[in-house]
């Protein structure tokens, strides 16, 4: 019904008239028309907003554009490539992984095959093996994997074939330390508490050099020979039931350390401790 219509300082009267006319022909009841500089006093409008808008969609393109770049991109495995496999059995649980490499030696693919075809453990193992693979190959460092997945538990569990690795909490923990021995260095694996059979056979602790003296020469120290006990004294003291009771007592207590696979291991209250690695059974 009404118009309003701003016009440049510069319009002329021709235009003004063109504007009334088209008015006419377009059936408007009133048309208003505003020159620009026409009034003492008019509304300014600037481009504030329109910057605010292009600023804002600025930035949001530089997000979009940041979080493409950043994207983690998945490196595939070469089509012929390396691969390692390893039998395995837990408990009386027997298994196969096979692990494929990279051409610089790093893991990147694992398959598991463990029970039989279609069973629900075989099914969730390789699941998780495929899941495991995917993380290798988007950039997950195996020290990750390694460290969040150690010392799980559930069964099948206890004894493996392994020289390395005697006991497993499960086919996870097995897999995972089995893993770390191959991928790792000695130095990741022992900040890890995951040796080898010939690192817990050295004399010292891994990375500390035995140290040797040299003494001047010295004398040799001839013991007292042990006093034999008599006949009665040796029947008294099995009637008593103290003869060797202590020891025998301290030398099998049946449990084996988890850690190292020792059956050196002493009560220490309602524990044990190992006397080879010094791991505890879990409750101290």
């Amino acid at each position: 019904i009404s118009k309003t219509v701003n016009m440049p300082e510069q319009a002329t009267i021709e235009e003004i008239e063109k504007i009334h006319m088209l008015s006419w022909e377009l059936g408007l009841k009133a048309v208003a028309i505003y020159r620009d500089n026409c009034k003492v006093g008019q509304p300014l409008s600037t481009m504030k907003k329109d910057d605010d808008k292009t600023d804002a969609a600025t930035a949001t393109a530089e997000r979009v554009i940041e979080r493409v770049v950043n994207q983690p991109v998945r490196q595939k495995l070469p089509r012929s490539r390396r691969g390692r496999t390893f039998e395995f059995r837990v408990a009386d649980c027997k298994g196969f992984a096979n692990v494929g490499e990279y051409e610089d030696g790093r893991p990147g693919e694992i398959f598991l095959t463990v029970s039989k075809q279609g069973s629900t453990l075989a099914g969730i193992m390789d699941s998780f093996a495929k899941s495991v693979s995917y993380g290798l190959q988007y950039g997950v460092p195996l020290h990750a994997f390694v460290e969040a997945f150690i010392n799980t538990r559930f069964e099948p569990a206890g004894m493996t074939d392994d020289p390395d690795i005697r006991m497993a909490s499960s086919i996870i923990d097995y897999l995972f330390r089995r893993l770390a021995v191959e991928y790792m260095t000695p130095a990741e694996r022992a900040e890890l508490g995951i040796f080898t059979r010939a690192e817990r056979m050295q004399p010292t602790l891994p990375g500390v050099e035995e140290t040797v003296v040299e003494t001047a020469q010295g004398v040799d120290v001839i013991s007292d020979p042990k006093t034999i006990p008599s006949a009665g004294e040796l029947a008294a003291s099995m009637a008593a039931g103290s003869f060797g009771h202590g020891e025998s007592k301290a030398a099998g207590t049946g449990a084996i350390c988890s850690s190292c696979g020792s059956s050196n291991m002493r009560r220490a209250g309602a524990c044990y401790v190992c006397g080879d690695c010094g791991s505890t059974s879990g409750c101290s």
